[in-house]
C-alpha cells in the first residue's frame, strides 16, 4: 500500500520528553522527540538499548503519557488507548488455555463484535497470516513462528489503521524471522493487510532497510531522533544488491558517528556521562579480546561493521558496545561504519596472556576513570580495601541505580582480568591484588 501524495497524517509526536521516577524527575529516556507517521508507509524506529524506542512506541499507543510534549492521533490528543491502533509484541503473549481461533477473537470480543462476525473475521485473519487449518490448536502445539503469526492475526483482526510492532521477529530463529518478514511485506505490497500504516521498533539494521519506507535513528541515553533516512529501493529487496548494502552501511555510519557533544578528545564513543559518571556496558573481557583477535586477522586490522556483524551473527546491541568499549580504551577506532585496531589493539591481539593483562591494566587506569578511582582509593587506605557501596553511591549521583549496578559489574570484570584489584562477592568489597 504505497504512500500517495495526498496521504493524511495519522500520528504526530511533538517535542516528547519522557522521564521516569517520581514526578518525572528520574532518568531521562526521551528528549525532544518529534515523529510523524502518514497514511501508507512503513516506518522503523532504529536504535540501541537505552534509546527509548519502546517507550516512544507506548506513548504512540496511548499506554504511556510523556512527561512533556504531546502525541496526536489524526490531529486529536492521545490521552489513553484508542481505537485504530493494534500492537504486535516481541513475546507471543498468547493465552495458553485458548485455541488459535479464541486467541484471535479476543480483540473483537473487547469491541463487542457479534459472534458470527467475530468468527468470520478471525478465520479470515488466520487464513491471511498462513495458519489456516490450525484454528483449533493450542499455543503449546505450535512452533515459535506459528505462535507469532497468531499474534499478528490477533492484531490484524480488528482492522487497525496503524499497526505497531515492538521487535516482532527478535524472539524467532533466523530462518523463521526471515520468512515472516517476507510474508508480511508481500501482503503489504499486495494490499491484503487490513491496515494503513506500520510503525516498527527494531535494533536490526538490515531488517529496517528490508521492510521500511523510512528509518528514524534514535540516539541513546536519552533518546533523540538523530537521523531520518528514506529507503526508496523497490520491493522485493535483495540483501546482496549493492544499493541495499550501501543503505545498511550508511545507517551504520550514522549510528557510529561521533556526536558534537562527545568528550573533548572525541574518543569516548557512545557512552552516557563523563569521568567517573560514565555509564559502562556489560561487556566481558572475553568479548573484547575476541573482537580484537578477529580484527587482527583482517588486513590493517580493519573491518566493515555491517560485514563484521554478519560474520559474527551479531545485532547492533551485541556489536556496538564491544566496539565502543575498545574505542574508549584506545584499542580500536570506530568511524563511518568501520572499526580498526590501534597499535595497542594489535599488540594486545599478538601478546600472550600475561602481557595482555599488563597492557589492559595500563589502558584501564588511563581511560576508565572509575577504575582509576577504585585503584587510588584502595592504595590510599591502610588495609587496601573498600566496600562496593562506596563507589555505587557515587555513581548514583550521575545515573540510575540500574546503570550504576551495570557499570560497577563491568569494572569488576575488567579489573579482575587486569589483576588491578580483586573483588569479594560475599563481602561486596574491593581489595588490591598485592594486599
Amino acid at each position: 500500500m504505497p504512500k500517495t501524495p495526498d496521504a493524511k497524517r495519522l500520528i504526530e509526536v511533538q517535542e516528547a520528553r519522557m522521564a521516569y521516577g517520581a514526578e518525572g524527575k528520574g532518568p531521562l529516556v526521551l528528549d525532544g522527540v518529534n515523529v510523524a507517521i502518514d497514511d501508507g508507509e512503513i516506518v522503523s524506529l532504529l536504535g540501541r538499548s537505552g534509546s527509548g524506542k519502546s517507550s516512544l512506541l507506548r506513548i504512540i499507543a496511548g499506554l504511556l503519557k510523556p512527561t512533556n510534549g504531546r502525541a496526536l492521533w489524526q490531529g486529536r490528543p492521545i490521552v489513553g488507548p484508542y481505537p485504530g491502533v493494534a500492537m504486535v509484541f516481541q513475546s507471543f503473549a498468547l493465552f495458553p488455555w485458548l485455541t488459535v481461533q479464541q486467541n484471535v477473537e479476543l480483540g473483537l470480543e473487547a469491541q463487542r463484535t457479534p459472534g458470527p462476525e467475530r468468527q468470520r473475521r478471525a478465520s479470515e485473519a488466520i487464513d491471511l497470516i498462513g495458519l489456516g487449518g490450525f484454528e483449533s490448536a493450542f499455543p503449546k502445539e505450535l512452533s515459535g513462528g506459528m505462535r507469532q503469526r497468531v499474534g499478528f492475526a490477533r492484531a490484524l483482526v480488528v482492522h487497525p489503521e496503524l499497526l505497531l510492532m515492538d521487535e516482532p521477529f527478535s524472539a524467532l530463529d533466523v530462518l523463521t524471522a526471515e520468512t515472516m518478514r517476507t510474508d508480511i511485506i508481500d501482503l503489504w505490497i499486495e494490499g491484503r493487510l487490513p491496515i494503513r500504516s506500520v510503525l516498527m521498533v527494531t535494533h536490526n539494521i538490515e531488517e529496517a532497510v528490508l521492510m521500511s519506507d523510512r528509518v528514524l535513528i534514535l540516539s541513546s541515553n536519552p533518546g533523540r531522533i538523530i537521523a531520518e533516512i528514506k529507503i526508496t529501493l523497490p520491493h522485493p529487496r535483495n540483501r546482496d544488491d549493492p544499493r541495499f548494502r550501501q543503505q545498511v552501511d550508511d545507517i551504520y555510519a550514522r549510528m557510529t558517528a561521533r556526536a558534537a557533544g562527545d568528550r573533548s578528545d572525541g574518543r569516548g564513543g557512545g557512552f552516557q556521562g563523563v569521568g567517573v559518571g560514565m555509564a559502562l556496558p556489560p561487556v566481558s573481557t572475553g568479548e573484547l579480546a575476541g573482537l580484537m583477535e578477529s580484527l587482527a586477522d583482517n588486513p590493517n586490522g580493519r573491518a566493515d561493521l555491517p560485514a563484521l556483524a554478519g560474520e559474527l551473527n551479531f545485532e547492533v546491541d551485541d556489536l556496538f558496545p564491544i566496539a565502543e568499549t575498545l574505542q574508549l580504551m584506545r584499542f580500536a577506532e570506530v568511524a563511518q561504519g568501520d572499526i580498526q585496531l590501534t597499535g595497542a589493539g594489535r599488540r594486545f591481539a599478538e601478546s600472550d596472556l600475561e602481557d595482555r593483562k599488563r597492557l589492559f591494566a595500563e589502558h584501564l587506569v588511563a581511560y576508565v576513570p572509575l577504575a582509576a578511582l577504585i585503584k587510588r582509593v584502595l592504595e590510599e587506605r591502610p588495609n587496601h580495601r573498600a566496600r562496593a557501596a562506596r563507589f555505587s553511591e557515587e555513581l548514583e549521583d550521575f545515573m540510575s541505580e540500574d546503570y550504576a549496578e551495570e557499570t560497577l559489574k563491568a569494572v569488576v570484570d575488567w579489573g579482575r582480568f587486569a589483576e588491578l584489584f580483586s573483588y569479594d562477592e560475599a563481602a561486596q568489597a574491593f581489595a588490591l591484588e598485592e594486599a
